[in-house]
């Protein structure tokens, strides 16, 4: 099982370490309204946090302290943080981060110094990019690398598009039609190469297109939602040892799946190219629950991780049943600020 987890809710962000069998729990940036957070498999002591407010943190003793990184990023809200394996130098890990307004940066050199990546914001469907609470604005959703070829770099905008590149971020592929504009999370498999696999918020509004999947490389889209009676995606997850097992998080809409009291949110499951179920046994009730995030570990085939509002819980029957880990969760919750604020609920979980 996992040894280590790096979770943001609401206004913190909580690091629980399993030391024999207890968990010791640190939390830290406390008000800055934690939004992205990713650990590095290479080295689990290292992992980076991006903030609503005030920028990226960045830990090199496994969440015990966190440093702000002062320079290289222009943007003080951080919205998404990714890794790569390959671009990085001398062993050291790639780092991706998006940002609002839309901007891209990335260093090669665990995050020590940082190049803007150019271009985004030239592409044509910019003028139609818009974040519904913010209008006047729009920022990167999330960021992934093609693990079968990382000069590839896939992005999601929120809310407008999903666009790409050929060259590591050199120069930027616009969104084509059909594919996704509001994908809040989306996923790539070493087992299957051109797959990408993408949960998105439109669905509420366009019945039918919640759940997206191509498989050249994001050329074509198709929206199997067979089953998904609730289309407003926020998490999505594939099992590391089946490309054809998906988990995607979903509720009704987005007041649905973010705000506390009238919080409705659901687990999904589906395999192969058959309908969505959904999971329920040993998960939160439904109701007064935030939406999940989603996540696995790259050693753990068959297992999925859910982060709540109400703690961790893992399947590892492959979602259909699920466990609660054991970490003193409520006195934790009792920390989040009167159940307000930016970010209520899950928004970020990374796994090591």
């Amino acid at each position: 099982m996992a040894e280590r987890f790096y979770a943001t809710v609401s206004d913190q962000l909580i690091t629980a370490t399993q030391r024999g069998d207890k968990w010791t729990v640190e939390t830290a940036l406390h008000g800055k309204y934690p939004r992205a957070v990713v650990a590095d498999p290479k080295d689990p002591d290292l992992a980076f946090c991006g903030t609503t407010e005030d920028g990226l943190w960045r830990t090199t003793d496994g969440g015990e302290t966190w440093s702000r990184i002062e320079e290289g990023i222009a943007h003080e809200r951080i919205t998404a943080v990714s890794l790569d394996e390959a671009k990085g130098s001398e062993g050291q890990s790639g780092v991706w981060v998006g940002t609002e307004p839309t901007a891209i940066y990335y260093s090669k050199d665990d995050g020590k110094t940082w190049t803007e990546k150019p271009g985004l914001t030239d592409l044509r469907s910019e003028p139609d990019w818009s974040y519904p609470p913010r209008p006047e604005t729009h920022h990167v959703r999330w960021i992934e690398t093609d693990p079968n070829d990382y000069e590839r770099v896939y992005v999601s905008i929120e809310q407008g598009a999903f666009v790409q590149s050929s060259d590591c971020g050199e120069t930027w592929n616009d969104r084509i039609p059909g594919s996704p504009r509001d994908a809040h999370k989306f996923a790539l498999h070493a087992d299957a190469p051109g797959r990408i696999y993408a949960a998105d918020g439109l669905g509420f509004i366009f019945p039918g297109q919640g759940y997206y999947e191509s498989v050249d490389s994001g050329e074509t889209w198709g929206t199997p939602n067979d089953g998904l009676k609730h289309q407003y995606l926020w998490g999505l997850a594939v099992d590391p040892g089946d490309p054809d097992r998906v988990l995607v998080s979903a509720a009704e809409s987005p007041e649905a799946a973010h705000v506390p009291k009238i919080s409705e949110s659901y687990i999904y499951r589906r395999d192969s190219d058959g309908a969505w179920t959904q999971c329920r046994e040993g998960l939160p009730n439904a109701e007064e629950t935030c939406v999940p995030v989603l996540t696995t570990n790259e050693d753990e085939p068959g297992v999925f991780y859910a982060l709540t509002d109400r703690g961790i819980f893992r399947s590892d029957d492959t979602g259909r049943t699920w466990d609660r880990l054991d970490i003193e969760w409520e006195e934790i919750a009792s920390e989040f600020p009167g159940r307000r604020g930016p970010n209520v609920g899950p928004t970020g979980l990374s796994v090591i």
